[in-house]
């Protein structure tokens, strides 16, 4: 009787090259997405400044309300103006800085309307509730942003860190989505009478608006449907730029030029999310660069199982003496780690069954949390480090330095 075969492990992943990801004058925007708390923001400002210390000019964006990026950057704050991040000794420049949507749509209708108009749309209270609260326009935007920076000769690189979670890709529906407002029928119906010409208008596109008109009243109230249509008003001969901009953006993040990272922790719902990703971007027609795979937790060899160690550690302990104490629970320490590597190269295995032309690589956990260049470094290195296996291969036998810790 022929005994069981152990299951055949994947072929492993191809190796994620993130060295030669940043380094590439070509590449031009990177987009780091994935789950919240994985490490996402931390690996934006490691590339970020690993970028930098290869002499790009880098902005790194952040979309996360968090607002860990700064910490990470040693800055008190950041705002929507890009802030320098000083890196002595690089021979390129880093910024940071993080969306804030209002400002952003208060700078796209100055620079898009004549003063007086601007005003009056500031002034709109339809206007404050959309710039400042709305569903989806903290991902519209993003778009905004994004393009902004694309475009200006400041930066050769830029670097978006996304919000957690699957509203992470949500700024890739906001052309969309901008598109579909703009062209919607309550939109059409607000416009129709200033474009056919004010109170003639009215009269000329007849009963139908204004039977339109007091029932969205009355579900709206009268006093909010005046302000959405003064604000529509208003804000109708911008209606096509922030349409064609959107677009152009959206265009050029299918680009050779953009790549996006996914960014996951070794944890089931983390990789279902990068699954999600994955497949996402490959509907959205997006370039994938590959996946980081973050805090994982590889033992100081592999030599030594788990089952192994723990029967090690009951042998020395019933042995006794001196330094068995000690020897029992390094073992079982040891084992611990083995049975931990063991689950997270399962997880592994299974996203790589499923998406194995994606590359992969794998970073250790970090001794404590990184909130300074020293750490960001530390991680930089892991990201960028040549040598090593992938999300799928044989843990490396390598942990991160520990960093001196202050006083």
């Amino acid at each position: 009787m022929t005994a069981a075969q152990p299951p055949r492990r994947p072929t492993p992943a191809p190796p994620l090259d993130l060295a030669a990801l940043v380094s590439d004058r070509s590449t031009r925007i990177i987009v780091c997405c994935g789950s919240g708390g994985v490490g996402k923001t931390t690996t934006s400002a490691a590339l970020a400044l690993a970028a930098a210390e290869a002499g790009r000019e880098v902005v790194v964006l952040t979309i996360d309300p968090a607002r860990r990026l700064a910490q990470s950057l040693g800055l008190v704050e950041l705002d929507n103006e890009p802030r320098l991040v000083e890196t002595p000794g690089a021979p390129g420049e880093l910024h940071a800085m993080m969306l804030d949507m209002k400002r952003t749509f208060d700078d796209v209708v100055s620079a898009h309307s004549t003063p007086e108009r601007a005003q009056v749309i500031f002034d709109n209270p339809f206007y404050q509730a959309l710039s400042s609260s709305f569903a989806g326009t903290q991902e519209y935007m993003a778009m905004e942003k994004l393009g902004q920076l694309r475009a200006s000769d400041r930066w050769d690189l830029v670097i978006v860190d996304t919000p957690p979670s699957r509203s992470a890709l949500d700024f890739l529906d906001a052309p969309n989505r901008m598109s579909r407002f703009l062209d919607g029928t309550m939109i059409r119906l607000l416009t129709a009478p200033a474009r056919a010409g004010g109170r003639a208008g009215v009269r000329f596109v007849g009963a139908g608006f204004l039977l339109f008109s007091r029932i969205i009243s009355k579900i709206l109230g009268g006093q909010l449907l005046n302000d959405i249509s003064a604000f529509v008003s208003a804000l109708d001969t911008m209606f096509g730029g922030f349409r064609e901009r959107a677009n152009a953006t959206y265009e050029l993040l299918r680009q050779p030029g953009t790549s996006f990272v996914v960014v996951a922790a070794p944890e089931p719902d983390a990789l279902r999310e990068a699954s999600y990703f994955v497949d996402r971007l490959s509907t959205e027609g997006m370039p994938l660069a590959g996946l980081v795979l973050n805090r994982t937790h590889p033992p100081a060899t592999t030599a030594l199982s788990a089952t192994r160690a723990e029967g090690a550690a009951e042998a020395v302990a019933e042995a006794g003496g001196r330094g068995s104490e000690l020897a029992a629970g390094a073992l079982r320490v040891h084992a611990e780690r083995m049975t931990v590597a063991t689950r997270e190269q399962r997880l592994a295995d299974r996203f790589t069954s499923a998406h194995p032309e994606v590359p992969v690589r794998t970073v250790p956990a970090a001794a404590g949390d990184v909130h300074d260049l020293d750490g960001l470094r530390v991680m930089g290195e892991a990201l960028l480090a040549a040598e090593g296996d992938t999300g799928t291969g044989t843990p490396r036998s390598r942990v991160l330095p520990v960093r001196p810790q202050a006083g």
